[in-house]
């Protein structure tokens, strides 16, 4: 799965038009267009950054028992209303505040599974495994009903190599093998660029008029 969304998959898979299919735009609206859509690139890079760098702090504070896990899980939880609100331009409130919930909840569940597995409680960590693959479908199908642009299909391989990824670098900080814990970091954050990527492509083949400046293509 690493490796899916590079940007010609991106552009096939999520049903962006690429340039041989689009109607060609004038030069000054297009560089106005990949202005406002670098900002969004940017930006959703921000916060799924901070979703695994946060859900990275907050393991390694869960694993060695230290008193900052409760800081990690309050900052993680914020960045998930911070994602929500960012979907909430585009999509509404509503739907933000939805988005907010069920990212919650897959933060939730997380903690679960880490607390099984440090225990060694197999079925608490097999019932915690399940919620939270029941989770990550239920926002792929949430997403995929707003954008038809994200199938859902897509964004469920996306979730699942999420889940993946994180139980790795989980499963290296318990068994204290370091070198593979640098490695399932570096595949976690690879990921999640990718799918930050995914879903701001997405966003502007949904409303691509949001992503022109009218200042600057009225002025010329």
């Amino acid at each position: 799965m690493n490796g899916l969304f590079i940007a010609p998959l991106v552009v096939s898979v999520l049903g962006i038009p690429c340039a041989a299919s689009a109607a060609p735009m004038p030069q000054h609206q297009e560089s106005a267009r990949l202005s406002k859509a670098a900002a969004l690139t940017r930006d959703m890079r921000k916060l799924w950054s901070d979703h695994v760098i946060w859900t990275r702090e907050y393991i390694v504070a869960a694993v060695n028992g230290t008193p900052d896990q409760q800081a990690a899980v309050n900052r993680l939880m914020k960045n998930q209303e911070d994602i929500g609100a960012a979907v909430a331009v585009y999509y509404g409130q509503a739907t933000g505040t939805k988005l907010t919930a069920l990212l919650k909840e897959h933060i939730s569940i997380a903690g679960d599974l880490i607390r099984a597995a440090k225990a060694g409680d197999q079925p608490s960590q097999q019932r915690a495994d399940a919620a939270w693959h029941r989770n990550a479908e239920e926002i792929a199908d949430f997403l995929s009903k707003a954008n038809p642009h994200w199938p859902r299909q897509t964004l469920i391989e996306m979730m699942q190599t999420h889940l993946s990824t994180t139980t790795n670098e989980v499963v290296a900080r318990l068994t204290k093998n370091w070198d593979q814990d640098v490695r399932a970091f570096d595949a976690v954050y690879d990921h999640i660029l990718h799918m930050a990527d995914a879903l701001s492509e997405g966003i502007v083949a949904q409303f691509p008029q949001k992503f022109v400046d009218t200042t600057l293509t009225t002025s010329r």
